[in-house]
């Protein structure tokens, strides 16, 4: 066995160049500060909400109609006091960095308790939206068994419980944990959903690998996402001093009953895809789209060549894969090109 590692009279210097390198550059570092919200707290505050949102399939089991209030009577103490540490730390941090978007008369810890408080009483309402979610996503996948494979084992539903729960903060005025509760289930699922983004009833992304949705998207009712699909910014508008100007409309406005297929991109803060319209797989949208539309474009052409190319040229293989597939109805369908 090797010796174990010891730095030793390197340590002094090693810690010199350490330190002296948090002195350089103050963008990663937190020293010297007193407020900051506990990502870890966050974290598990989440895993907390999502068993009271559904009860039995997360966390604890075995719950019945005898025990079930005695479980949520001890469940929401917790989740209220954790939240309001957590929203009375990230009030302290906007207060102490500068970063609020709102101007308040009244102390902190008042302000974190009518939040929180405002914040619990909202969770009936989410848990009814996300019933419909549930729904949606059973409708929409004839792979599902039933509503339970739902909540147990889909990343969309994941997704947007956790975006539902954390637009909630973002519209109180509590962005940043709002942003770590949405990058956990970033993380978790693959989908990026800025709490910012404003998302209709009965919601559902399939599969959801790759999804993006931009802060200021709008999303209405029954609206159905496919992986890959990015709803973003066309551009960033800027000031005089070439400074992004934030808080204003960048992403797209996605009306009631729309599908988007895989990989389809719409951008622009503009942009408007108009109710009952389908855009297709890969399609890129920079313009409003009319309602009852279907977003295409046009195949690329596919070119076959032999293996065995010193007998048989490219022209005569497609000619005789055309003499010899056998005819395929064709249904067209009304396109709304970009």
């Amino acid at each position: 066995m090797p010796e174990d590692f010891i730095i030793g009279a390197k340590l002094n210097e090693l810690v010199d160049r350490v330190v002296a390198s948090y002195k350089r550059d103050s963008r990663t570092e937190h020293i010297g500060k007193l407020y900051l919200p506990s990502r870890d707290e966050i974290i598990q505050l989440v895993r907390d909400l999502l068993e009271l949102l559904y009860p039995g399939f997360m966390g604890r089991q075995h719950l019945t109609d005898h025990n079930v209030a005695f479980h949520v009577g001890d469940l929401l103490p917790r989740i209220g006091e954790t939240a309001f540490k957590q929203i009375y730390q990230c009030m302290l941090y906007a207060d102490e960095t500068g970063s609020s978007s709102k101007s308040s008369n009244s102390p902190p810890d008042e302000r974190a308790r009518k939040v929180t408080l405002t914040f619990l009483e909202s969770i009936p309402a989410i848990r009814e939206t996300l019933a419909g979610d549930v729904q949606a996503s059973y409708d929409g996948d004839p792979a599902a068994l039933n509503t339970d494979e739902i909540i147990l084992a889909y990343p969309g539903l994941l997704a947007i419980s956790v975006h539902r729960l954390a637009h909630a903060l973002y519209e109180l005025d509590v962005p940043l944990m709002a942003r770590i509760m949405a990058e956990w289930a970033h993380n978790q699922t693959g989908i990026d959903i800025h709490p910012g983004a404003k998302i209709g009833r009965n919601f559902f992304i399939d599969h959801g690998t790759g999804v993006v949705i931009g802060e200021t998207t709008d999303i209405g009712d029954f609206v159905k996402v496919y992986q890959g699909v990015t709803l973003g910014a066309l551009s960033f508008p800027k000031d005089e001093r070439g400074r992004v100007i934030r808080r204003v409309k960048r992403h797209p406005t996605v009306c009631n009953h729309v599908t988007l297929y895989a990989n389809a991109i719409v951008l622009g803060g503009d942009t408007v895809v108009g109710e009952n319209s389908i855009v297709g797989g890969s399609v890129f949208v920079t313009s409003s789209v009319p309602p009852d539309s279907v977003v295409t474009f046009k195949p690329p052409e596919l070119r076959l060549r032999s293996r065995n190319a010193a007998t048989e040229t490219a022209e005569e293989l497609i000619k005789k894969t055309e003499d010899t597939a056998s005819p395929t109805e064709v249904t067209e369908m009304p396109d709304y090109m970009i």
